[in-house]
């Protein structure tokens, strides 16, 4: 089975004045369709540049970006438009809904954009509200919604064009923890139904919800395998242990 979503040798490079910066630095994987992946890292990791690369919008400085056998890194502005609409499906830590337009208006975005009829938006906005048990808020505006709900709309404007690849970037950052798992269980099932679903966290307990971790420090892949690994998740870079700079502080907090 050939890979949905194929990073070959991608590197992303940044000018900052004379200095380079490598936020992605050769980093190779595939994710294959029905796939449950979370990428993780700490800030800085080169998660974020991961996520635009996958989503297409981003281009790699170096290597190849393959989605679905298409070779992103070659289109230009109107064919990564394209390909985002017609493909990926985007869920934000903040949820991007329009606040003048109610649920089922904000769910039929991007069949607007993708030239659908509007009775066909609307049966497809409706059944997608549907999906997570929104359905009897339609008309409700999302000031009128909780933090969890207004989430669970974007989810479902997400999925309302039945993208190849889920793609959620820290979707419960901004939530409570309850309302948090409640998102994440849907984000499962979505998966058990057969979607393809890509995880962007720093958070360990987040990732634990997935099936396979990759996980990335300092531009780089350092591990791509499942969440039962304990090397799958974010370890300290750090030594707290340092007995020097305990006598420098000891010494400074006698006088």
């Amino acid at each position: 089975m050939d890979p949905l979503i194929e990073f070959r040798d991608v590197s992303k490079i940044y000018k900052m004045g004379d200095d380079i910066i490598r936020a992605a630095n050769h980093i190779n994987f595939k994710i294959y369709k029905g796939e449950f992946i979370a990428i993780v890292g700490q800030s800085g990791s080169g998660k974020s540049t991961c996520m635009n690369i996958i989503g297409c919008l981003d281009v790699p400085s170096e290597g190849e970006y393959f989605l679905a056998g298409r070779n992103v890194g070659k289109m230009n502005k109107n064919e990564l438009a394209e390909i985002r609409n017609e493909m990926l499906g985007f869920i934000f830590q903040q949820y991007n809904l329009l606040p003048k337009l109610n649920l089922v208006e904000n769910v039929e975005m991007p069949l607007m954009y993708a030239g659908v009829s509007r009775a066909e938006r609307r049966k497809r906005a409706e059944k997608s509200l549907q999906r997570v048990g929104l359905l009897e808020k339609a008309k409700h505006l999302p000031s009128q919604l909780s933090g969890g709900q207004q989430q669970r709309v974007a989810i479902a404007r997400a999925l309302v064009g039945n993208p190849s690849v889920i793609l959620a970037d820290e979707p419960t950052g901004a939530l409570d923890s309850r309302t948090g798992r409640e998102v994440l269980k849907i984000l499962q099932k979505l998966h058990k139904a057969g979607n393809t679903v890509v995880l962007i966290t720093h958070d360990n307990s987040i990732a634990a919800t997935a099936e396979r971790v990759i996980r990335l420090e300092d531009g780089k892949k350092v591990y791509d395998g499942p969440t039962s690994d304990p090397n799958a998740f974010v370890q300290p870079t750090f030594n707290l242990d340092d007995s020097d700079d305990d006598a420098e502080i000891g010494e400074g907090g006698s006088k």
